[in-house]
């Protein structure tokens, strides 16, 4: 079993070693960017023992960036926030894996001093237009409260607090629920409203792939998946009181699965209603 590489630098190293840029036997190689958190380490762990990955330029960023590569045309093939796809002129979700809940997600949260229905205005994570969408998806049908929406900045979590909330996503999250007081988990909201599970991000591709290559592809994750008992006992925790194995096997759900699916058609139809 080759090394795990432990950070986000170490895994975007490994991966450019094995995919720098220039071409295969003079085919262009696919450009792929991918979401740079801690539950992405499974997936890109399977690309990383591939022999796909010779084939691909990869690189790892925070989800906007990966969706604005897509958009730009930076990307072939991006794993993005889902929220971007109606954006995309063409846009071809071909993966069987995800990043996806079914239920509490534990790394995308509103956080405050005070209950959500006394909150006045709510800071929005500026990393992932999912999570932002998510969150006005669920004041509006779900706690039905109105609130001023703030855009976030750099430092923004420090300035949470007495009546404003904020809305964090990712690595960051991990610790403040010992933080603040009250913690409003967006893939628990999500379920109690709908009953469904929820997509964060999927592999996307702007132009419809090749049968043989989006094979490939979905066994290279595959294998990913296979080492994930391997990867949550290898991988150092990001905070003393958390748990990896309860992280990855309780709160992301990796299955691109048919009620997935149907969640994702019901997340997107809010989306395309509210585009701004």
């Amino acid at each position: 079993m080759p090394v795990i590489p432990a950070d986000n630098l170490t895994f975007l190293q490994a991966l450019r070693a094995k995919s720098s840029p220039g071409s295969n036997s003079g085919v262009p190689k696919t450009k792929v960017v991918a979401v740079s958190y801690l539950n992405t380490k499974p997936l890109l762990y399977g690309l990383l023992r591939s022999d796909l990955t010779e084939e691909l330029e990869m690189d790892l960023a925070i989800p906007s960036e990966c969706a604005r590569r897509l958009l730009t045309g930076e990307a072939d093939l991006a794993l993005v926030p889902v929220a971007i796809i109606p954006e995309l002129p063409e846009a071809h979700v071909i993966s069987d894996y995800c990043i996806g809940t079914d239920g509490a997600v534990a790394t995308v949260c509103i956080y405050g001093d005070v209950p959500l229905q006394e909150m006045t205005s709510i800071y929005l994570d500026h990393h992932s237009r999912t999570s932002v969408m998510l969150t006005q998806l669920l004041l509006k049908e779900y706690w039905q409260h109105e609130v001023k929406l703030l855009p976030a900045e750099e430092g923004y979590i420090d300035r949470i607090g007495g009546t404003v909330g904020g809305l964090v996503i990712g690595d960051r999250t991990i610790g403040l629920d010992q933080r603040f007081k009250y913690v409003y988990d967006l893939g628990a909201a999500w379920k109690a409203h709908t009953g469904l599970p929820f997509v964060f991000a999927a592999w996307v591709a702007t132009k419809q792939p090749g049968r043989a290559f989006a094979k490939r592809f979905n066994a290279a994750l595959a294998e990913g998946m296979a080492h994930l008992p391997e990867l949550q006992l290898l991988l150092p925790s990001p905070h003393p009181d958390f748990s990896l194995e309860e992280y990855f096997t309780q709160h992301i759900d990796y299955d691109f699965d048919a009620e997935k699916k149907l969640a994702l058609a019901r997340f997107l139809t809010f989306v395309r209603a509210n585009k701004s």
